[in-house]
C-alpha cells in the first residue's frame, strides 16, 4: 500500500507535472506513440537547457530522436537547424522521414547533385556542403541555431575526417551542436574537447542495446551459442561469460591429427583421412544458400550476410538463385514487381539489360539481393526500400551497408573473420565486429538480435568471443590541413589566429592528451636519474666523466671489432668468387666441415664464370661434394675466414649428382688426390684495436683519472650504466613530446610557406590566384588550380574538360601499372599530359617544404584511368558502349560521374571570366555528364 502525500507534497508533485508539460520536450514526446528511454530524455533536457550534446549509443538504439529534437526546438523558436550526415543516401533517407513530419515546405535538402528547397527552416546536407558554406560565409548561416551531426564518429575516415572537425571549429559561437555517435571507448574524451572548443557539453553514453543481441558459430547442420548461459562466479553478482564448451571441443577435435611414425606412413595416412571423414559428417562450412535455409528453419530471417567482397556478393545471390531458394509467396512477389517497376520507370529500356536489371529482379522476387557500392543508386535504395517492408529477407552486402543505412536486420552473418584493408588480408577489429553486428535486432519487431558466425577451418572460438565482448572502438582524429583550408582560414582570420585554430583541432588535443602521460614519465625518469647520480658519487672525483671515458672506450672497441667482423666477412666473399669447379678446398666449419670438391661456384647474378650459374643475394653459394660423398649447397657462414684451393682434379663429364654411384666414386677420387694434404691454419691477425690512436688515448685518460684507484669503482659504475641507460630513454620520451606538440600548426607553417612561395599567400593577405584556391574542394585543390592559373584547360571541348576532370578525383580501387589507360586523343590527352607535369612539378615543392603525402597531406598523382569513361559519356555515347569499354560496375561508373560533375561546378564557379573558355564549357560538361542513369534523381 503506497503512502499517501500531505497536500504540500501532491502540490508540489503537481506544480512539477505542470512545468513539464509546458516543456517542448513533452510536446515533442506527444508526437511519438512509444516512451522515450532514459538516454533519450537526458539528451532532450540538456539541448532544452541550451547545452551542446554528444550521445553515443549502439546502432538501432534511437539516437537519431535527439537529433530530431533539435529540428522540433528550431522550429519552436523560429531558428533553422541543419541536419548533417557522411553519405548522401543517409541524407536522402533523413529528409524523407522529415518531410514526412513537418511537410516538404519546411524541410529542404542540399547535397553535392541536389537542391531541393534549399532556403527551408530545416536542411538536411552532408557535411562537406556545411563546411564549403562556413568557408564561403553563406547567407544561409543566419538564423541558424543548431547543427545535427549525424554519425559523428566519421571524423576518423582518413580520407573525409577532416571535415566534421573543420565544422565543429568554425561554426559561429552562438550554434548549439547535437553530435550522435556510434559507442565509441573514449566518449569523454571526446566530449571533453567538445567543451573547449564548443562550450558547455553534455555527454551522455547508453550502452545498452535496445534488442538483446545473441552471439551463435553456425557448423555443419548445427548453430551453436557462443556463450554459455550467463553465470554469477562465486556469489559476488559479476557476470562472466564463458565460451561454449562445445564449441571449443570442435575446434581442438578439428585441430588434433593422428601421430604416426615414418614406419606407419600409409596406415597414418588413412587413419588421417578416417578422421576427416567423420570430422565433416559433423563440421564443416555451409554454402551459402544452406545458411540462408537454415535460418529460415530457424525464423532467423531476414538477415544481412556480410561479404568483404562486391563480387563475392553477387556470387552469393546466384548461388541461392541456382539452388532454387524462394523467400516470398506469389503475393510477395506480385508487390516485388510493382515497387520495382515504379521505382525503375524513369530508366531507358536500353539501358535495363545493360545493369543486369532482369537477373536483379529475379533475385528480388525470390526475396535474394546483394548491396554494395558497385551498385547503381537506384538499385541499393529498391533493396533498402523492400528489406524494410519484408518483402527481401536475404540481403549478401559488404562492409559499407553497416554505416548508419537504416536496414535493420533479425540476423546478421558474418562468413568470415578476416577482410582486405586496401594493403592485406587482417582480422576484423572489435570495433568493426561491433558495428557489423549492430544491425540485427529490429526495434519494436524483434525480441532479440542474432550474430552469426560461419564455422571455418582453423576458428579459434576464444578470438571470436575476443572480438564479440570487447567494446573498444576510440575514436581517433584524421585531421589534416589542406591548401584550400589554409587559404580559407588566412582569408578569414589571418596567419596567426588561424594558427590558433587549427591548434584546438581534436587531433592536436588527442596529440597533447598523449603528451601528458609521457610527461609525467619524463618527471620520475628525472627523480629515477637524480638517485643514480647520488650512488655513482665518488669521493675522489667526477665519476660522471670517469664513466663517459669508459663509454666511449668500450663504443670505440665495438665499432672496430665490427670493422674487423666486416673486413672478414668481405675477404671470405671475395675468395668464395675466385672458386672454379674442380677445386678442392677445406671448409673450415659448421656440419659438412671438412674436404670438398667445388662443383659450381653458386656467384650471384651476373658473376657466373662459365659453369651453370645459381642467383644470390647474400654472395656466393658453392655447389660441393664432401668426401662423405654428400653434395651440398654451402652458404657465408660456413666461411667465416678466406679459403684457398688445395688441389685441382677434373669432374668427369658423365658425373651425375644424383646417381649414388657417381657420388661414390668421385668422393674415392677426392680422397685419394688430397686426403693427406693438411689444410693450412689460418692465422689470427693482429687487433685493430692494438694500433688504434684513439683506444690508446682513451685509455691512458682511464688510468690517469683519479676515479680509477677507487675500491668501489666498479659499484659506483653499475650505478653509472644504470643512470646512462634511463637518461638515454628519457632523452627518447623527450624527442617524442616534441614530435606531438604543436605538430598540425607545423605542418601548417609548412603549407603556407609553400604557398607563399607560389604567389597564393602574401603575408595575411590571400592573392588573386589564393582566392581562385579557396573555392576548390578536393583531394587536388592546388593542381586544380594550377591548371587554371597555367590555361591548361583553355580550348577544351565539355567531353574533352571532363576528361581532364576526372584525372583530379577518379582512384583506382586497386592500382594497375602494368596497362596504361586509354585517353582520348588530340587536345584531351595533351592537356592530360601536362597536368601530370604540373603534378610533378609540384610533388618536387611538396618535397622541398617537408609536406609528406604519406602523412595524408599534400597532392597524390592524378589518375587518368577514369579519362576515357568520362570522355565518352560526355559524348554521348550509349551506356552499353561506356559500361563494356571501361569494365565497371554501373553503381561506381555513377559516383565517379558524380564526382566529376561536382568537381567541374566548383571549376565553373572558380574559373577566370574575361577571355576564359572554361567555366562556358565546364557548365556545359556537366549538362552532358548528368544524362540518363548519372541523372536519376535519388530523391523520391
Amino acid at each position: 500500500m503506497t503512502e499517501e502525500l500531505t497536500p504540500a507534497e501532491a502540490y508540489a508533485a503537481a506544480r512539477l507535472r505542470a512545468a513539464e508539460q509546458a516543456t517542448a520536450l513533452a510536446a515533442f514526446r506527444a508526437l511519438y506513440d512509444f516512451e522515450l528511454d532514459p538516454f533519450q530524455v537526458e539528451a532532450c533536457r540538456a539541448l532544452e537547457d541550451g547545452k551542446g550534446v554528444l550521445v553515443a549509443a549502439p546502432t538501432g538504439s534511437g539516437k537519431t530522436i535527439v537529433g530530431e529534437f533539435a529540428v522540433h526546438l528550431a522550429l519552436e523558436q523560429g531558428r533553422k537547424c541543419f541536419y548533417t550526415t557522411p553519405i548522401k543516401a543517409l541524407s536522402n533517407q533523413k529528409y524523407a522521414d522529415l518531410v514526412k513530419r513537418y511537410g516538404p515546405g519546411k524541410v529542404g535538402l542540399l547535397t553535392g547533385d541536389n537542391s531541393v528547397n534549399s532556403e527551408a527552416p530545416v536542411i538536411v546536407m552532408t557535411t562537406e556542403v556545411l563546411r564549403n558554406m562556413l568557408y564561403a560565409g553563406s547567407q544561409s548561416l543566419r538564423g541558424l541555431g543548431y547543427v545535427v551531426m549525424d554519425e559523428v564518429h566519421y571524423l576518423s575516415d582518413r580520407f573525409r575526417g577532416a571535415v566534421w572537425e573543420e565544422v565543429i571549429i568554425h561554426l559561429p559561437e552562438s550554434v548549439t551542436l547535437v553530435s550522435l555517435s556510434a559507442t565509441v571507448s573514449n566518449a569523454e574524451e571526446f566530449g571533453d574537447w567538445l567543451d573547449t572548443v564548443r562550450g558547455d557539453t553534455e555527454v551522455i553514453v547508453s550502452e545498452s542495446r535496445p534488442v538483446p543481441l545473441w552471439q551463435h558459430v553456425l557448423a555443419g547442420r548445427r548453430i551453436y551459442d557462443l556463450f554459455e548461459e550467463e553465470t554469477d562466479h562465486g556469489g559476488r553478482g559479476s557476470a562472466r561469460r564463458e565460451v561454449n564448451p562445445d564449441l571449443v571441443r570442435l575446434a581442438r577435435m578439428e585441430n588434433s591429427r593422428p601421430s604416426y611414425n615414418g614406419r606407419d606412413r600409409r596406415r597414418g595416412r588413412e587413419a588421417d583421412r578416417e578422421r576427416e571423414r567423420r570430422q565433416r559428417s559433423r563440421i564443416w562450412t555451409p554454402g551459402r544458400p544452406e545458411v540462408i535455409e537454415r535460418l529460415d528453419a530457424e525464423g532467423l530471417l531476414p538477415a544481412i550476410t556480410f561479404i568483404f567482397s562486391r563480387a563475392g556478393c553477387e556470387a552469393a545471390v546466384q548461388q541461392c538463385l541456382y539452388a532454387g531458394l524462394r523467400l516470398n509467396d506469389e503475393e510477395g512477389r506480385a508487390r516485388v514487381r510493382e515497387i520495382v517497376e515504379e521505382r525503375t520507370a524513369s530508366i531507358p529500356t536500353e539501358d535495363l539489360h545493360v545493369l543486369g536489371y532482369y537477373e536483379w529482379l529475379e533475385g528480388l522476387e525470390r526475396g535474394i539481393a546483394a548491396h554494395h557500392a558497385g551498385m547503381l543508386p537506384t538499385f541499393k535504395e529498391v533493396v533498402e526500400e523492400l528489406f524494410v517492408q519484408g518483402l527481401v529477407k536475404a540481403v549478401f552486402a559488404t562492409e559499407t551497408l553497416a554505416l548508419g543505412i537504416n536496414m535493420p536486420a533479425r540476423s546478421v552473418v558474418l562468413e568470415k573473420l578476416v577482410k582486405w584493408n586496401g594493403e592485406q588480408h587482417a582480422d576484423i577489429t572489435p570495433g568493426e565486429y561491433t558495428q557489423l553486428t549492430g544491425r540485427a535486432g529490429r526495434r519494436g519487431i524483434d525480441v532479440e538480435g542474432h550474430a552469426v558466425v560461419l564455422w571455418q577451418r582453423g576458428m579459434d572460438p576464444g578470438h571470436l568471443a575476443g572480438l564479440a565482448g570487447t567494446r573498444t572502438y576510440p575514436l581517433r582524429s584524421s585531421f589534416k590541413p589542406s591548401y584550400n583550408m589554409a587559404v580559407n582560414l588566412v582569408d578569414q582570420f589571418g596567419r596567426h589566429r588561424s594558427r590558433e585554430l587549427l591548434e584546438t583541432s581534436f587531433a592536436q588535443f588527442q596529440a597533447d592528451r598523449s603528451v601528458v602521460g609521457i610527461s609525467r614519465q619524463v618527471q620520475r625518469n628525472e627523480e629515477g636519474l637524480e638517485g643514480y647520480r647520488e650512488g655513482m658519487t665518488c669521493h675522489l672525483g667526477d665519476f660522471e666523466e670517469y664513466a663517459r671515458l669508459r663509454r666511449e672506450l668500450k663504443d670505440r672497441e665495438t665499432e672496430l671489432a665490427k670493422q674487423g667482423a666486416a673486413q672478414r666477412r668481405v675477404a671470405a666473399a671475395t675468395s668464395l668468387e675466385r672458386l672454379k669447379p674442380g677445386d678442392v678446398i677445406h671448409v673450415p666449419t659448421g656440419k659438412f666441415a671438412g674436404l670438398a670438391l667445388v662443383l659450381d661456384p653458386g656467384l650471384p647474378a651476373g658473376r657466373s664464370n662459365g659453369h651453370r650459374g645459381f642467383e644470390h643475394v647474400d654472395g656466393p653459394r658453392p655447389l660441393v661434394l664432401t668426401a662423405e660423398r654428400q653434395v651440398k649447397r654451402l652458404a657465408s657462414i660456413d666461411f667465416p675466414v678466406p679459403v684457398e684451393p688445395l688441389e685441382r682434379m677434373r669432374i668427369p663429364k658423365s658425373f651425375n649428382p644424383r646417381s649414388p654411384q657417381s657420388r661414390r666414386d668421385l668422393a674415392s677420387a677426392l680422397r685419394t688426390k688430397a686426403g693427406h694434404i693438411a689444410p693450412e691454419r689460418h692465422r689470427k691477425q693482429r687487433s685493430a684495436a692494438a694500433d688504434d690512436r684513439e683506444i690508446a688515448r682513451l685509455r691512458t685518460a682511464l688510468r690517469a683519472h683519479p676515479c680509477h684507484g677507487c675500491s668501489e669503482r666498479e659499484d659506483h659504475a653499475r650505478w653509472a650504466e644504470r643512470y646512462h641507460r634511463l637518461q638515454r630513454d628519457t632523452r627518447q620520451l623527450e624527442r617524442r613530446i616534441e614530435g606531438r606538440t604543436n605538430t598540425i600548426a607545423r605542418t601548417f607553417d609548412r603549407i603556407v610557406a609553400l604557398l607563399t612561395e607560389m604567389d597564393y599567400l602574401r603575408g595575411d593577405e590571400v592573392t588573386e590566384h589564393g582566392k581562385r584556391l579557396a573555392r576548390l574542394y578536393g583531394e587536388l585543390d592546388l593542381l586544380a588550380s594550377e591548371c587554371l592559373r597555367d590555361g591548361v584547360w583553355e580550348g577544351l571541348n565539355p567531353a574533352e574538360l571532363a576528361a581532364c576532370v576526372s584525372a583530379l578525383v577518379y582512384e583506382a580501387r586497386q592500382a594497375d601499372d602494368a596497362v596504361a589507360p586509354k585517353l582520348p586523343s588530340g587536345k584531351a590527352k595533351a592537356a592530360l599530359g601536362e597536368m601530370v607535369r604540373i603534378w610533378g612539378r609540384l610533388d618536387a615543392l611538396e618535397e622541398e617544404f617537408r609536406i609528406n603525402q604519406a602523412e595524408g597531406v599534400g597532392q597524390r598523382e592524378p589518375d587518368l584511368g577514369f579519362a576515357w569513361a568520362a570522355y565518352q559519356w560526355a559524348s554521348d555515347k550509349s551506356l552499353d558502349e561506356v559500361l563494356r569499354e571501361a569494365e565497371m560496375p554501373a553503381g561506381d561508373f555513377v559516383r565517379w560521374c558524380k564526382q566529376v560533375i561536382d568537381v567541374l561546378g566548383q571549376i565553373a564557379v572558380a574559373a577566370p571570366g574575361e577571355g576564359s573558355t572554361v567555366a562556358r564549357n565546364a557548365r556545359k560538361a556537366v549538362d552532358a555528364l548528368l544524362r540518363g542513369v548519372v541523372a536519376y534523381s535519388s530523391v523520391g
